[in-house]
């Protein structure tokens, strides 16, 4: 299995441009081949990486659970299953992205579920690295879609509530009792030197933050244009700091 990253944090803490400019590291220095799992109902990374999304597996399991009698002829419910998972794939050079997305169904899962599970481990097997964007409950990895985890980065904005939801997912690793073998704060979009409330409610909740994403100027521009945050420049304040913090986890 590949070198797994996984990244969380509550909503508009920016983890999904955090975990974009992982891979833009990745793919840039060439440790390649990278899967990118968007694992966010709220699907955003495609968009992140400049990569089109044409279907989810929460749609795909919809499907599946309404037409299921219509599998072909001379296929297992499972071999058709994964076909369709394939299919899923968003490929480019040294890259492929699956997005989860979110179903629509009230149907049991069970099986399905235990299906995407093999059809994760399977592609982990086949990249050098796994990069997960995940939502702020960490569902997907509660339900041992991804089974080991090599780092585990947390993020939250320059905020009280942002703090607190991280300490909230770091207690949920540990009820969970995920093999998670290094976590690491991240606090994002920094405006300058952290703010004295926050640093206290940090002492508080005795969090140690690993590295500050400043503000960049840069990002915001992006974002109104709508291009990918991949092709965001080195000179880059944000891509700056997660290059260096890539040095970190890499060399460790």
């Amino acid at each position: 299995m590949g070198f797994t990253i996984a990244v969380a944090g509550k909503g508009g803490s920016g983890k999904t441009s955090i975990a974009t400019l992982i891979i833009r590291y990745l793919i840039k220095h060439k440790f390649e081949p990278v899967l990118a799992v968007d694992a966010d109902p709220n699907a955003n990374l495609g968009e992140s990486l400049g990569l089109e999304v044409k279907d989810t597996v929460g749609a795909m399991l919809d499907r599946f659970q309404k037409s299921k009698i219509d599998i072909p002829a001379g296929m297992t419910k499972e071999a058709y299953l994964e076909y369709q998972l394939n299919s899923l794939l968003s490929e480019s050079h040294g890259l492929d992205l699956i997005t989860m997305g979110r179903g629509e169904g009230q149907d049991c899962y069970c099986y399905p579920n235990l299906i995407l599970r093999k059809f994760i481990d399977q592609l982990s097997s086949n990249y050098r690295f796994i990069v997960m964007d995940n939502e702020a409950g960490m569902e997907h990895l509660s339900r041992g879609t991804t089974r080991n985890i090599n780092e585990l980065l947390i993020v939250s904005n320059h905020s009280v509530k942002g703090i607190r939801a991280v300490a909230r997912i770091k207690e949920l690793v540990n009820e969970l009792d995920l093999k998670v073998k290094n976590q690491r704060v991240i606090i994002n979009m920094v405006p300058g030197a952290i703010d004295q409330v926050i640093a206290e409610e940090m002492r508080k909740l005795n969090l140690k933050v690993d590295m500050l994403v400043p503000e960049d100027e840069i990002v915001y521009s992006y974002d109104l244009k709508l291009k990918p945050l991949s092709e965001l420049p080195d000179s880059s304040k944000a891509v700056k700091a997660i290059d260096r913090l890539m040095e970190i986890i890499l060399n460790q």
